[in-house]
């Protein structure tokens, strides 16, 4: 009985390990959506994505949201070890740990996996983020990201559905101010509004342009970002 659950459950993981080959294939060149894109649609709630590939995006925005949220994307492989640790020292229990998450493993759990802070999620997100960095390249990685993470508290996914509702313009035209803005939203873009900030957003926005110039664009220097 043992033998036959552990063949089913290997059986499992192989078929599910060739659905996520086939889907990473996939979605390197079709605009792919998010697990959470899924949901609202299957439970009829709105949904509101327009795609757009990463040189119709601001770089100011890819600069603000890349040092925002995976500010050594240049340097690792899908998965910054160092970032990781300090978050595991830092927290009191396993279960506090936050942040940490690179944009490949970001990227990882939109796709394919579900919300939240499981250690379960946390380990197969890991492989799949490798895999990701090793199937596609960085650009393809924050393009998929920016056009999927999730941005606005009716629906709203993507740059594109962000700037319109926050600033009603497009995602090519934002200034390096409301770009900052939408990036310091990212962590929690149903409470924190772009459109109209607080004391709080606006000074983590600041914090973010700071960043942004101290780097002098070295954070995205592996983009090919050039205006």
């Amino acid at each position: 009985m043992i033998s036959r659950l552990f063949s089913i459950l290997g059986k499992l993981a192989m078929l599910l390990a060739l659905v996520l080959l086939v889907l990473v294939t996939i979605y390197a060149f079709v605009p792919p959506v998010s697990t959470l894109m899924l949901w609202r649609w299957a439970t009829g709630e709105r949904v509101v994505r327009e795609w757009r590939p990463l040189e119709s995006i601001s770089p100011a925005l890819v600069r603000a949201v890349v040092i925002a949220e995976d500010a050594r994307l240049c340097s690792h492989f899908g998965v910054d070890w160092s970032e990781l640790r300090e978050a595991i020292e830092d927290a009191d229990e396993l279960s506090d740990v936050r942040g940490a998450s690179t944009i490949a493993m970001q990227t990882a759990k939109n796709l394919f996996l579900w919300s939240g802070r499981q250690y379960v999620r946390k380990a197969i997100e890991i492989p799949i983020a490798y895999y990701l960095t090793l199937a596609w390249s960085k650009q393809r990685l924050v393009e998929v990201y920016l056009n999927i993470v999730e941005w606005g508290p009716n629906g709203e996914f993507g740059v594109e559905a962000a700037a319109r509702r926050a600033f009603r313009k497009s995602a090519s035209n934002l200034t390096t101010h409301e770009a900052a803005l939408l990036a310091a939203s990212l962590p929690n873009p149903i409470r924190r509004n772009a459109a109209r900030p607080g004391p709080v957003l606006q000074q983590v926005a600041a914090r973010n342009l700071a960043a942004v110039m101290a780097s002098g664009g070295a954070a995205t220097n592996c983009l090919g970002i050039r205006r």
